[in-house]
């Protein structure tokens, strides 16, 4: 490394650098003040120092707040990882008491799970550490593995596809899938046949309003389809729905079987074979030493059932 180079890191600090982080992320001089308990003059004066450090204006005054340069969004990432990298090196394995513990957890899921164990995870947790708050975010896949490379959460929960090298994967379940209906709906009177399946009509849990979920790909890989007549954002709207109609749904197995006496609803396996999918809980590989994410993942997987019968 040039000497050049090593003046130019003695010159930096953490604070630089989260006030890098946090003007990418916001925009905002004023928020990212409060976020780090600094004066407005403070974050003026890191952003001067950083401008010198990196030669580059990094970020530009605009009418809507602070914009990152061409160079800002190219050196980011590494930002990023600097900031990680210090996180895991200065955490301490041994210094995490839940009883004593104040910390604010953030979690992502989708309705589905928050509906299904959320209500033990918090008891589980809470049980031992009182003074953990839990907030949770609604997000897909691919957000929620965004949010958490970029530290906006802590623990993802739900269905991933893919697997990657900085985030860590622990499965809470597999879950399996069940057909509900109202309580007295005449397609719950005997075993459900295909034809009775098909024939009925389908409400659609769609993120995006897509009225083909993976259950239309399994019929038509068998010559089939279905009538769906409705897609709903979310499951538990889903659930009302179909307790207050003639409509009927696959939903996850776990879902179904803790809100069925809630809502007044009959179930059955569906009459197809349908792939079960995995339930994981995502971590980053950054907090792989961070004691109190660690035990909170653990609270979640002693929570939720590991299986679906």
């Amino acid at each position: 490394m040039a000497d050049f180079d090593k003046n130019k890191i003695r010159r930096l600090d953490g604070t630089l650098l989260l006030v890098f982080q946090g003007l990418m992320r916001t925009g905002k001089a004023v928020d990212v003040a409060a976020q780090l308990g600094l004066t407005n003059s403070s974050i003026s004066h890191a952003l001067g120092r950083l401008r010198d450090i990196f030669e580059d204006d990094l970020f530009l005054r605009r009418p809507h707040g602070l914009e990152p340069t061409a160079y800002a969004k190219e050196v980011a990432a590494d930002v990023e990882h600097a900031l990680n990298a210090m996180q895991a090196a200065l955490s301490d394995t041994h210094a995490f008491d839940p009883g004593t513990a104040d910390l604010h957890l953030r979690l992502s899921a989708r309705d589905s799970e928050i509906a299904a164990i959320l209500p033990q995870i918090l008891s589980g947790i809470r049980s031992s550490a009182p003074n953990v708050r839990v907030s949770v975010r609604s997000m897909g896949a691919t957000d929620a593995v965004r949010a958490l490379r970029g530290a906006d959460i802590d623990l993802a929960l739900g269905f991933f596809r893919r697997n990657a090298p900085d985030i860590d994967q622990r499965l809470l379940r597999q879950e399996a899938y069940l057909v509900v209906a109202r309580a007295g709906h005449p397609i719950m009177r005997r075993p459900m046949t295909l034809a009775d399946y098909r024939q009925a009509d389908h409400v659609l849990v769609s993120s995006d309003g897509s009225l083909r979920g993976i259950v239309d790909e399994t019929l038509a890989q068998q010559g089939h389809s279905r009538r769906v007549v409705l897609a709903l954002p979310h499951f538990m709207p889903t659930l009302a729905m179909v307790a207050q109609s003639d409509t009927i749904a696959t939903l996850p197995a776990t879902l179904v079987r803790r809100y069925a006496e809630t809502f007044d609803l009959a179930f059955q396996p569906p009459p197809l074979d349908i792939r079960s999918f995995d339930i994981r809980v995502l971590s980053h590989a950054r907090d792989r030493r961070n004691p109190a994410i660690q035990w909170c993942a653990e609270q979640i997987l002693n929570a939720g059932p590991t299986a679906v019968p």
